[in-house]
């Protein structure tokens, strides 16, 4: 469940970024995860590549950089850094936003 609440929230981020700023396609996301986050980068792909399925961000690449400090004010979070995208031609519609619902508790993508 952790792991789900954390993705869905960065998915839904993206998401949001995407449509807001009229982007065709995500290819490229970055995220650095803390040392205290609870999700190995790894397994952190595997829950986005299931997560972003049928998305803008479907088949985006996911870029993890681990903090391992376990001090550091970002170690039990998810941070998205980057996103890389592919814009719409000007007579194209973005896609209709999806809805994302998850418990506020688990939300910490940053």
């Amino acid at each position: 469940m952790h792991e789900s609440g954390l993705i869905t929230d960065l998915v839904a981020k993206i998401e949001r970024l995407a449509h807001a700023q009229h982007f065709h396609h995500v290819t490229r996301v970055s995220v650095t995860v803390g040392a205290l986050a609870g999700i190995s980068p790894d397994h952190l792909r595997d829950h986005f590549a299931y997560a972003t399925r049928g998305t803008v961000a479907e088949h985006a690449l996911l870029d993890v950089v681990l903090l391992p400090d376990t001090g550091d004010p970002r170690a039990q979070g998810v941070w998205l850094e980057s996103v890389q995208v592919e814009e719409l031609d000007e007579e194209e519609e973005p896609p209709p936003l999806p809805v994302f619902r998850s418990p506020e508790s688990v939300a910490r993508v940053h």
